[in-house]
């Protein structure tokens, strides 16, 4: 049993970054979905999918993961790059 520890990235349809400051901790999937043949369903028997678990810092996800015995892999974040920009450069001229 695998567990994924990272920060989520910022939602693609909206500018702020609310929900990418905390780290979470969830579970690899031991089995495929399955699709059922009735209603066209999605459905799993792995229980385990369904859990994540959030924390406000990588090292209390470590912590959290050491403490109970389970295996991790640990998922450094990508850093935006800050582009400074001046509100005169809108109306700059460049030939």
């Amino acid at each position: 049993m695998v567990t994924r520890i990272f920060k989520p990235t910022k939602n693609a349809m909206q500018s702020g970054m609310k929900r990418s400051k905390k780290w979470h901790f969830e579970y690899a999937p031991k089995q495929s979905r399955e699709l059922d043949p009735l209603m066209g369903w999605t459905s799993s028997a792995d229980m385990q999918g369904q859990i994540r678990l959030t924390f406000d810092s990588k090292e209390d996800a470590v912590a959290y993961a050491e403490r109970n015995n389970i295996d991790y892999v640990v998922q450094e974040p990508h850093v935006r790059k800050k582009r400074l920009k001046n509100y005169a450069d809108v109306f700059g001229f460049r030939g």
